[in-house]
């Protein structure tokens, strides 16, 4: 289906309806004539939680992570020359 700007902005709480009931799988909004944007209905990807340590093995951080930046806390200590 497709739509001018001015009925997307008019019917947007019919329209929005009609994508979440499955009722329209996409809008399209044009202006003048020209397709500008697509409205599709959101999906979640699955139901199931999350396990975790999915991600175990697979991430590193250094180990001076969370050690200061000389560079970045002169910025604050810096004196002024004024």
């Amino acid at each position: 289906m497709q739509v001018n700007i001015h009925e997307a902005k008019t019917q947007l709480s019919r329209i929005l309806e009609e994508l979440s009931e499955g009722r329209l799988q996409e809008v399209i909004i044009a202006k003048a004539g020209k397709p500008v944007a697509k409205l599709i209905p959101y999906t979640i990807e699955s139901d199931e939680p999350r396990k975790p340590g999915l991600l175990k093995g697979k991430i590193s951080i250094a180990a001076d992570f969370d050690d200061p930046d000389p560079a970045f806390e002169a910025l604050f200590y810096e004196e002024t020359n004024q």
